[in-house]
């Protein structure tokens, strides 16, 4: 019997190669880790724009202007070419996207255009063409090149994580900002109280200090206004230690939604290599939650033996990305079995408690395993889903059910 995942998987050869605007597309907008292609890409834009960052930061000391001041401008020029190229070429693949495919050209560019990454990308070239058809100061023209650093964004993971934490902790975040707004106006009006009728005092009115509030919150301390009298004095010390306190509640709010965000992306990974396998194409939506919470993620480097007979108790091995060489130890007379993304092998090896299969990572593999002893676990809180599961995998079919039979050579002549 034919493997379905692997019939999935397979390429025809007689299959078209994809057209111009579909592998830009990949490479632009679709990327993928295991894309060298997509790889180099990001890597040279992220390169450009750290270096438009050093190049803006280097242009402003008068010295280094004036000795290289042709090299900035050309390399300005090339850069705002390249940006160029690059907001244009995204605005041709757009129609790629599964969302625009069902709208003319025209309505999916206009939508695109006007998502937030392209109008950071518009924003990143656009002053450089006023500058042409409008007189600007020249120190607005560097002040915007600074633009250039948010489309790191669209480059950086870690980046683009950051963002979606501040973006969805903002709720949080704004009610900390309301708290240390009434926190700066409350020190300020006990300052003033307190010092705001002496003789040239610093706290003379409530605006005035303030300054000295956010000065002491933050911890900063700049020293050029001080309360003198006792009272005042105290006041400061109960806000310095305030201040300490305040600080620890964003921190820990941004902190909460990181850990949130790096489950979340856990979660999403784990659930789409674990739906796309055959061993859970039978079970609900419910049902494969509850066994996520046994299954285990692991990346496996190039060369490395993911499993080797008789190490440890069977598992059940699914292939979220990469390429997998297996062999089964139970019938040497099989040929090694290669097997892609959404591929599987140890479901046999799950249900025996045996590990027949030593598999070896070609390239950068990401898993998820279901080894015996969670197995078992889910057997005792879940026993219906063990029993679903278990019928499954004996369902599905074996990954060496098309395996050529290697014919033991003939021993040589006397």
């Amino acid at each position: 019997m034919t493997d379905p995942v692997l019939i999935d998987n397979a390429l025809p050869t007689n299959a078209p190669r994809p057209s111009l605007k579909a592998r830009l597309y990949k490479i632009l907008e679709a990327g993928h880790s295991h894309d060298w292609q997509s790889r180099a890409f990001e890597s040279a834009m992220a390169g450009l724009i750290v270096l438009n960052v050093i190049a803006f930061s280097l242009e402003t000391v008068p010295a280094i202007h004036d000795q290289h001041k042709v090299f900035f401008r050309l390399f300005d020029v090339a850069s705002i070419l390249i940006f160029s190229l690059e907001y244009a070429a995204r605005l041709w693949v757009c129609t790629e996207h599964p969302p625009f495919r069902g709208l003319s050209a025209l309505r999916a560019r206009l939508r695109f255009a006007r998502s937030p990454l392209m109008l950071v990308d518009l924003l990143v070239i656009a002053p450089f063409y006023l500058g042409f058809l409008f007189a600007m100061d020249l120190r607005v023209l560097r002040i915007m090149r600074l633009l250039r650093f948010f489309k790191l964004a669209r480059f950086s993971p870690a980046f683009n994580t950051m963002l979606r934490v501040l973006a969805r902790e903002r709720s949080a975040l704004l009610g900390v900002l309301i708290v240390l707004l009434g926190m700066i106006i409350i020190a300020a009006s006990l300052l003033y109280l307190a010092e705001g009728d002496r003789p040239g005092s610093e706290f003379a009115t409530v605006p005035e200090a303030m300054w000295w509030a956010v000065a002491t919150l933050t911890t900063v301390g700049y020293g050029d206004v001080t309360p003198e009298t006792p009272l005042g004095k105290f006041l400061a010390g109960i806000v310095m230690v305030s201040g300490l306190g305040f600080f620890a509640l964003p921190i820990g709010i941004i902190a909460s939604g990181f850990m949130e965000e790096f489950r979340r992306q856990d979660f999403i990974v784990t659930w789409g290599m674990a739906a796309r396998s055959a061993v859970f194409r039978v079970l609900k939506p419910e049902e494969i939650a509850e066994v996520l919470k046994v299954l285990k993620a692991r990346t496996a480097p190039p060369g490395s033996i993911i499993a080797v007979d008789g190490e440890k108790p069977g598992a059940l091995f699914m292939i979220g990305s990469g390429e997998v060489e297996i062999n089964d130890a139970d019938r040497p007379q099989l040929a090694p079995v290669r097997l892609e993304e959404g591929g599987y092998w140890g479901a046999r090896s799950l249900l025996t408690g045996v590990q027949a299969e030593t598999a070896t990572a070609l390239s950068t593999c990401d898993l998820i395993v279901l080894d015996q002893e969670d197995f078992r676990t889910l057997s005792r809180s879940r026993p219906h889903l063990h029993r679903r599961l278990q019928l499954s995998m004996g369902e599905v079919p074996d990954p060496f059910a098309d395996a050529e039979i290697i014919e033991p050579e003939a021993p040589p002549a006397p």
